[in-house]
C-alpha cells in the first residue's frame, strides 16, 4: 500500500521513539511505500522547540520526508498556530495514497486532506488526537478561540470522511468531546505504544547496562526520563528517594534538565550517591536502559516513554490521573501526593517485581504493540 503520514499538526522529530516515528517504521518494515509530510517544527538536543529548513530527504526511519514551510503571506507566529502550509493537495495528487494518517486533530491543512478524501472515497483516512486540557487550550483565548472556534469545525468537517477520532488517552477523549464537539460514538482509544523486545534481548540489555552503570543484579533500578521540567516532578522524585533509607534503590535519570528545575535537581542529584544522571539518550540507548530497569517512574505529566517502559517489562509508579488508570493494574502504583510517592518507593523493596513486570508485559502485548496498532490504520474505520 501507499501510505502518507501527515505531521503538520504535531511535530516530527527524526529518529525518535514517538508515536509518529514508530508507526512510520512499522509501515516501512511491512513493505509499504511510506511518505511523511511534516512541518519544519522539531526539537534540538536539549529538547527545545526549533524550526528546521523546508526540504525533502530520506529520514532515519528509512522513508521519504517532505518538510513544508509555513505560508509566507501571514506572520510566522500566526502561521505556526494556524498550521497552514502550501503544496499539500499537490503532494496528495502526486503520491496518490491508499491510506492517510493525519497526526494531530488541530490545524488548517486537515481540511485540505479532508477535501482530498471526499473526492477519493476509496482511501482509508484516519485522524488521531493528542490534545487534552493539560497540553492544549490552557488559556481562555487558546481554548475558546483557537481550539473551540477554529480547530473544531475543521476537525468535524474532516471527520465526515474519516474513521473515528483516534485518541491517545481518556483525557484526550474528554477534550475532543467537550471542546471539539466530537460525539462519544466517534471517539476511539488508540494508545501510545512501543516495541516489545524479546526475552533474550531484555536479558542482554539488563546485564550490560547494569554492569556499565555499576548497578548490582539485586539492586532495584528505577528510571525517570524525558524533558524534565516542573510538571515532570523530578525534584519530588529526588526528595522522595532521599526520604527512603534503602541502599538497594538506584535512580537513573535519562533526559534533559529544563531551566525551571536545573539548579534544584543538580543539587539533589549531587547529594545522593544512589542517583545517576545520564543526559539525553538516543532511542536504542533508552530501550536498553528500560530493559535493564525494574521500575519506570513518572510522578508528573504524561510521557510517551511510559508506554515504552511497559513494553520493556518495567513495573510502574505513575501520577494518579484518570489517563494513567488504565495502565496500572497489578503492575505498580498510582501516586497522587508526595506521601504516596514515598510510600511507593518504600514498598518497592518488598514487592514481587517479577510478577509486576510480567503484568506490564502482558498488557503491552495486548494493547501497546506498534505492529498491532499500525495495522489498525490500514483498516477502514480504524478498527
Amino acid at each position: 500500500m501507499k501510505i502518507v503520514h501527515f505531521c503538520l499538526s504535531s511535530f516530527f522529530i527524526d529518529g525518535r521513539l514517538y508515536q509518529e516515528n514508530e508507526l512510520v517504521r512499522e509501515h516501512a518494515r511491512a513493505g509499504h511505500d511510506v511518505l511523511v509530510v511534516a512541518s519544519t517544527e522539531t526539537f534540538d538536543e536539549r529538547g527545545h522547540t526549533h524550526y528546521t529548513h523546508a526540504r525533502e530527504y530520506v529520514g532515519d526511519e528509512g522513508v521519504r520526508v517532505i518538510r513544508l514551510p509555513y505560508r509566507r503571506w501571514m506572520p510566522s507566529s500566526v502561521a505556526q498556530k494556524i498550521r497552514s502550509h502550501p503544496g499539500v493537495r499537490k503532494i496528495l495528487e502526486d503520491f496518490a495514497p491508499d491510506a492517510i494518517m493525519f497526526h494531530g486533530s488541530s490545524g488548517w491543512e486537515l481540511q485540505t486532506v479532508g477535501r482530498y478524501a471526499r473526492t477519493h472515497p476509496e482511501v482509508v483516512f484516519n485522524i488521531d488526537s493528542h490534545s487534552d486540557a493539560i497540553n492544549s487550550g490552557q488559556g481562555w483565548i487558546s481554548r475558546e478561540i483557537l481550539h473551540r472556534r477554529f480547530y473544531a469545525p475543521i476537525l468535524r468537517k474532516a471527520m465526515q470522511q474519516s474513521g473515528p477520532l483516534l485518541c491517545v488517552s481518556l483525557t484526550v477523549m474528554n477534550f475532543a468531546h467537550e471542546v471539539y464537539g466530537v460525539p462519544h460514538y466517534r471517539l476511539e482509544f488508540f494508545p501510545l505504544g512501543g516495541q516489545i523486545p524479546d526475552d533474550e534481548t531484555r536479558a542482554v540489555h539488563r546485564q550490560e547496562v547494569r554492569q556499565l552503570l555499576g548497578i548490582a543484579a539485586d539492586d532495584i533500578m528505577i528510571v525517570q526520563s524525558g524533558k524534565q521540567n516542573r510538571l515532570k516532578k523530578l525534584p519530588e522524585s529526588l526528595r522522595a528517594l532521599s526520604a527512603v533509607d534503602n541502599p538497594r534503590l538506584r535512580l537513573v535519570i535519562a533526559g534533559v534538565l529544563q531551566e525551571d528545575v536545573r539548579a534544584e535537581c543538580e543539587a539533589l542529584i549531587a547529594a545522593d550517591r544512589r542517583v545517576t544522571f545520564l543526559g539525553w539518550q538516543d532511542p536504542d540507548e533508552l530501550t536498553a536502559l528500560l530493559c535493564a530497569a525494574d521500575v519506570y517512574l513518572q510522578p508528573g505529566t504524561q510521557s510517551a516513554t511510559m508506554q515504552h517502559s511497559l513494553c520493556c517489562g518495567c513495573a510502574v509508579i505513575l501520577d494518579a490521573i484518570p489517563a494513567h488508570e488504565i495502565y496500572v493494574d497489578g503492575n505498580g502504583w498510582l501516586v497522587g501526593t508526595q506521601s504516596d510517592l514515598i510510600t511507593a518507593l518504600r514498598e518497592v523493596r518488598d514487592a514481587n517485581l517479577l510478577a509486576l513486570q510480567a503484568c506490564s508485559l502482558d498488557f503491552a502485548r495486548r494493547k501497546l504493540d506498534y505492529t498491532v496498532l499500525s495495522n489498525r490504520l490500514l483498516i477502514r474505520g480504524g478498527r
